[in-house]
């Protein structure tokens, strides 16, 4: 489960940043997980508690934004999700397509109490 140094590098990260910035809060962190990922949200939140354990960041709350698999067929340029799709264009039924989004992984936000 590669989740567990994902997260375990999102904490260190947000730790870095409070330091630089002298946040002592964070409420809350929001990711952008992508539907073609290799990131898998579900094991990301059920790291996510022990990675803050003992930490400043304690009662952060974690929140996971998915970002749709799109591609573009190269036959006939329909924008499609792959995987409702099932990796194949609905209009024209080709599987030859290019990926448009949903690979990536991102700290989308960082949350602190307002003063």
């Amino acid at each position: 489960m590669h989740e567990l140094g994902i997260v375990m590098e999102i904490v260190k990260v947000v730790k870095d940043l409070a330091a630089e910035q002298g946040i002592s809060k964070v409420d809350s962190i929001v990711l952008q997980i992508g539907e073609l990922s290799p990131v898998v949200p579900r094991f990301i939140e059920e790291c996510f508690p022990a990675a803050i354990d003992g930490t400043f960041m304690e009662n952060t709350k974690l929140e996971i934004e998915i970002m749709p698999g799109n591609g573009m067929c190269n036959d006939c340029s329909t924008v499609f999700n792959v995987l409702k799709s099932e990796g194949s264009c609905p209009k024209c039924h080709s599987k030859s397509f290019a990926i448009l989004s949903g690979r990536d992984f991102y700290i989308k936000e960082i949350k602190v109490p307002e003063e």
